[in-house]
């Protein structure tokens, strides 16, 4: 069997090392995929957004099964495409994957379906937004989100009207993320530990995976501007089988029902990101695919194959699996360039990895994020370079491994959080 996996991220690594658990497998591609993802797959230059590149390699090289990993190629049909010519994949389409690239249409699914979210309102003026800001109605500190993807960070929490103000600006007047802040959300902050909750659904059945809690702040002590994630822990150690069971309720199964009444059934892996309130958890996004770097804590617990639970979506048959997990512990330590996530350099070599890329400790995995190979040598190609995953029997004893392990590996102006897990 021959599988393409669409991405370059620690989050495409994490699902090609899980896929090639499957002895089905015989060839895995990557595209365009990295330096340190050429150790598991075949690289292929072809960009993931690249729809009629993707198509025509798949149909050449008579690939069985494409998963599609990133965002941007769902959002512009990627699954739509493949599935039109008849080609297995894994992912949702276009009009599901909407859940994820437009905040108002999943705030608007929300509100439509009473699952429960913060309060909210939708501009697309300037001049009305900030007469809002200015209105009695408004407490801060307010979130404002750009409607559309912007890689993460296209969510910001202003203390005053002053950085509100700023930040309506910035999206909407200065175009900072482009058309995504053309239209924007206004929300009320909500407060309590956050959740993210990964899972599979074939559209009828959803099936929850280990709960995970990401740190998103590039500093110690949740401090600095947001990131597409500096670290995380696996399981949640907020998120109980009570609290599970409400969010089943409440929120998981409504929201493929949803979905389904909408006319779009969601089929792949669906995002939740949640908040527990002192009124009960909240949705504060939806993701229409596995979360990077949650995937990279989430997937290295899980027993049952990977492949198998795919597939079984694609045909809509996930009822029929008994996802099993691993009764352990995972942490994901995320090595930064130095100024991500703004300005950073690139071409910096890495020291203390292996030539797979890895290191010699069995209870930990190296996931490249952003990295080349060449001249037998690793350098780094982006913001987040890698990802360490420990596991072991306790978080403690997990979180001590994975920093360990942390401290052997370097670059020129390496960046990691200190504080994984303490918050």
């Amino acid at each position: 069997m021959k599988v393409l996996v669409l991405g370059g991220g620690g989050r495409e690594h994490a699902i090609i090392k899980s896929l090639k658990k499957n002895n089905k497998i015989k060839d895995i591609y990557a595209a365009p995929g990295n330096g340190g993802i050429n150790r598991d797959a075949q690289c292929i230059p072809i960009k993931a957004i690249d729809i009629t590149g993707v198509i025509k390699f798949t149909e050449e090289n008579k690939i069985d099964y494409v998963v599609v990993a990133p965002d941007d190629p769902l959002a512009i049909g990627m699954v739509d495409a493949l599935e039109e010519r008849g080609i297995r994949c894994f992912g949702p389409k276009k009009a599901a994957a909407r859940i994820e690239s437009s905040k108002i249409f999943s705030k608007n699914l929300m509100k439509k379906y009473n699952i429960p979210t913060a309060c909210y309102e939708t501009f697309s003026d300037y001049e009305k937004a900030k007469s809002y800001l200015e209105s009695d109605s408004v407490k801060f500190p307010i979130v404002i989100k750009a409607d559309g993807l912007a890689l993460g960070k296209g969510v910001i929490i202003a203390e005053n009207f002053e950085q509100a103000k700023e930040a309506i600006g910035s999206m909407m007047k200065e175009k900072k993320f482009g058309d995504s802040g053309a239209n924007i959300v206004i929300e009320e902050f909500l407060t309590g530990p956050e959740v993210t909750v990964l899972s599979f659904t074939d559209g009828n059945v959803i099936v929850p995976m280990i709960s995970s809690m990401d740190h998103k702040r590039i500093f110690d002590g949740n401090k600095g501007l947001n990131t597409g994630g500096m670290g995380v822990i696996a399981p949640n150690p907020y998120y109980n089988e009570e609290i599970a069971d409400v969010c089943q309720k409440t929120i998981f199964q409504p929201t493929i029902a949803a979905m389904r009444e909408e006319g779009c059934p969601f089929k792949g892996c669906l995002y939740f990101g949640l908040i527990l309130t002192e009124n009960g958890p909240k949705v504060i996004e939806y993701n229409s695919r596995f979360g990077d770097p949650e995937t990279q804590a989430v997937l290295p617990l899980l027993e049952t194959d990977l492949l198998t639970i795919m597939e079984s979506v694609t045909d809509e048959k996930l009822e029929n699996i008994d996802i099993q997990w691993k009764k352990s512990f995972s942490a994901c330590i995320v090595m930064a360039s130095g100024g991500y996530p703004e300005s950073y350099k690139t071409g910096l070599q890495l020291t203390g990895l292996n030539d797979q890329g890895n290191c010699t400790n069995k209870d930990v995995t190296i996931y490249h994020a952003g990295t080349e190979y060449k001249n037998e040598m690793f350098y780094t190609s982006g913001g987040r370079v890698l990802g360490i995953t420990a596991i072991a029997e306790n978080k403690e004893k997990t979180l001590e491994i994975a920093y360990k392990t942390a401290k052997t590996i370097d670059f020129e102006g390496v960046h990691y959080r200190k504080d994984i897990g303490k918050y």
